[in-house]
């Protein structure tokens, strides 16, 4: 299994049904090359956005704990020129956030033109967490459906690209990953028994992702299922899908920055008339 791209409203997806392990015929060597290879023409097609400031790129990253959020971070953002990224973290909202609206706090996060955010978590812990641990009633969560879907849209009509990325772990890959936090002292301040008792909730998160899916899927603003029991192969098809989203802009973002240069050229050598 590569990359399920999920685009139309309404779709139904079953998790259990998609593989979170790489497919057979991935070759970690090759997959390596290829990563390395796309991490330079991600870097360039930054370059390319950052000077045309026609858009922007809104990347979103959900997952069970230990999915590998920070990693995709760490290593496909790593790529990027960090002077127009930014990566937010989205937490326990505090009592300011609480007495605004749930998007107030993720609007103020969204990226400028020609920059990069990055969402660990975002919004979408108001139709899970939320949903799951029962934090507002029934009828509330279900309505933020369409004030995301409105959310979006809004973004995606003043020039953002938003890609939206599910990183799919299995329950027993998962396991293996808590466990080995406690044996490494590096990775001891992870440890937290709230993702022990999330465990628990595994079928109706499982659910309340499902619903997301089929609820806040559009072709503007896709949600992609990677497989992340592997974390190379993670990386890799992550790089791929935003690679392969920004390809399409490169021209334009070209024929701005070229128009651009005419201009200031053209005010370089009226500058020199006057010297």
């Amino acid at each position: 299994m590569d990359i399920i791209r999920n685009d139309k409203q309404g779709a139904k997806v079953k998790l259990e049904r998609i593989s979170t392990a790489p497919p057979k015929k991935a070759d970690r060597e090759e997959a390596k090359a290829e990563f390395e290879a796309l991490g330079q023409e991600l870097f360039d097609l930054q370059d390319l956005l950052w000077g045309a400031k026609m858009n922007s790129v809104l990347i979103v990253l959900q997952g069970r704990d230990t999915a590998g959020k920070d990693g995709t971070i760490k290593h496909v953002v790593g790529s990027l020129n960090p002077r127009g990224v930014s990566v937010t973290s989205f937490g326990v909202p505090s009592t300011e956030e609480q007495e605004h609206d749930f998007l107030w706090r993720v609007h103020r996060e969204a990226p400028r033109k020609g920059e990069f955010s990055i969402f660990n978590r975002s919004h979408y812990e108001d139709v899970l967490v939320a949903r799951v641990k029962s934090l507002v009633p029934k009828p509330l969560w279900k309505a933020r459906y369409q004030h995301i879907r409105d959310f979006e849209t809004l973004l995606v009509e003043h020039g953002t690209v938003i890609l939206k990325f599910f990183l799919h772990i299995s329950k027993e890959e998962q396991e293996q990953r808590l466990l080995a936090r406690e044996q490494e002292p590096r990775k001891a301040w992870k440890i937290s028994a709230g993702d022990w008792e999330d465990r628990k909730h595994w079928a109706d998160y499982t659910q309340a992702y499902e619903d997301v899916f089929a609820q806040t899927s559009t072709e503007q603003a896709p949600w992609h299922l990677v497989p992340s029991d592997a974390k190379w192969y993670r990386n890799l098809v992550v790089a791929r899908a935003v690679a392969e989203a920004l390809r399409p802009y490169r021209e334009q973002w070209q024929e701005r920055l070229d128009e651009v240069g005419k201009h200031k050229k053209a005010e370089l050598r009226a500058w020199r008339k006057k010297r």
